[in-house]
């Protein structure tokens, strides 16, 4: 049985598949919808598209987003290749990472030339998967995990088409994604403060760009000229489809703004409204094994989830904090006044700085400070204050 966890998790895929004695994959559209419908496009893959089952049982969301990669990584290699070598697909597969990351040796120091292609390929995949999913899936409760991670799909597509690709194409596919899944959001007739939270939840799984929400606009603001690929096209409808889902019902206006953002892209109105059913099925046949279905408010249960374990977090690092604390003066003055007052902007950017600072010098709070961090620092400034003493909050509230 593979074991994505597992050294040579690669060579035992392509040895179970036994892929020389099928057809390479052909049609296009059918693999995209294919892989739709495992769920890999919104971060929760349930099975794989393969030619033999693969038995999955006690697997972790980590191992699924790895094995989901590759093999939709080699699907796509099959179409522009037309054929299903696994050396050259390795090789290429290689060659697209060191490209996309060549002024970065954080990434390119883990391939090693003792080791062979696919360890080095094993390396890279896990480096990619668990970028994005560090702060949300390993440490708390989580909605998304990985839910962009199939742009490194779209740019190998390029890759194969064109032989080059760069972070510019990664920054560009992302500014535009999260835009139009704010928008999106933002078209629910039925809103709630969570609905933010999962656009927080998308903004940090970004790794490229910064999105700037005072920038957002309308739909009819977003260039979408930048994205010519068909599958580009797709998966923006259906990642904005799917932030949608979040209760778990489309409204009309919801499916209206699918229909104007297909209609920008130039794609059928078929194909939106199979998105559209294809999302509410993978909804209703696997919600009992995913956890971002599983929950009346999946997004009221990641905020509950979070907030008692960052509540934990200070608990256990609250000496620690209180010493760090009460050595600025300014800080301590200000968390003090944020418990009777709103404080202004310059003022919040004064006290985040400083507890990132502090979180900076405690192991167990640095995880505040890693890619996707910001999420969960709000939370963390607004209980800290309940930590100072009531002497300090009495004094120095009223200077």
């Amino acid at each position: 049985m593979i074991n994505p966890s597992a050294y040579g998790w690669i060579e035992k895929f392509f040895l179970e598949q036994n892929f020389s004695n099928q057809s390479p994959i052909l049609d296009s559209i059918k693999f995209y919808e294919s892989t739709r419908l495992t769920g890999f496009l919104v971060g929760y893959t349930t099975y794989f598209v393969t030619p033999i089952n693969i038995e999955t049982k006690g697997w972790s969301n980590e191992e699924f987003s790895k094995l989901a990669l590759l093999n939709t990584m080699f699907g796509v290699y099959q179409l522009i290749e037309n054929n299903q070598n696994q050396e050259d697909f390795i090789k290429k597969c290689i060659a697209f990472y060191e490209k996309l990351h060549k002024k970065s040796s954080g990434l390119l120091d883990k391939i090693l030339p003792k080791d062979s292609p696919s360890s080095n390929l094993e390396k890279i995949i896990a480096t990619r998967v668990q970028t994005n999913e560090n702060i949300v899936s390993k440490n708390f409760s989580h909605i998304l995990t990985n839910a962009l991670l199939f742009i490194d799909v779209l740019a190998f597509k390029k890759f194969l088409q064109y032989g080059k690709i760069s972070e510019k194409y990664l920054k560009r596919t992302e500014e535009i994604i999260v835009k139009t899944v704010s928008l999106a959001l933002n078209a629910k007739v039925t809103k709630s403060k969570y609905d933010d939270l999962l656009q927080k939840l998308f903004e940090s799984s970004v790794r490229y760009s910064k999105f700037n929400k005072a920038e957002m606009g309308s739909l009819d603001d977003v260039d979408l000229s930048f994205f010519t690929d068909d599958y580009e096209k797709f998966y923006l409808i259906d990642i904005a489809g799917m932030s949608m889902w979040s209760d778990a019902k489309m409204e009309t206006s919801e499916e209206n703004f699918l229909y104007k953002l297909a209609n920008k892209l130039n794609v059928s109105i078929i194909f939106v409204q199979k998105s559209i059913k294809e999302m509410g099925d993978f909804l209703t046949l696997n919600k009992s094994e995913i956890p971002y279905f599983n929950f009346s408010n999946p997004v009221k249960h990641f905020y509950d989830h979070t907030t008692h374990n960052v509540q934990t977090l200070i608990s256990r690092n609250k000496a620690r904090l209180l010493l760090e604390i009460s050595q600025s003066k300014e800080l301590m003055k200000l968390l003090a006044q944020s418990t009777k007052r709103e404080l202004n902007a310059d003022e919040k950017k004064k006290v985040r700085n400083q507890i990132l600072d502090i979180c900076k010098t405690i192991p167990s709070l640095t995880i505040f400070i890693i890619p996707g961090g910001s999420l969960l620092l709000p939370i963390l400034i607004k209980f800290i204050p309940q930590l100072l003493p009531s002497a300090f909050n009495e004094n120095l509230s009223s200077e």
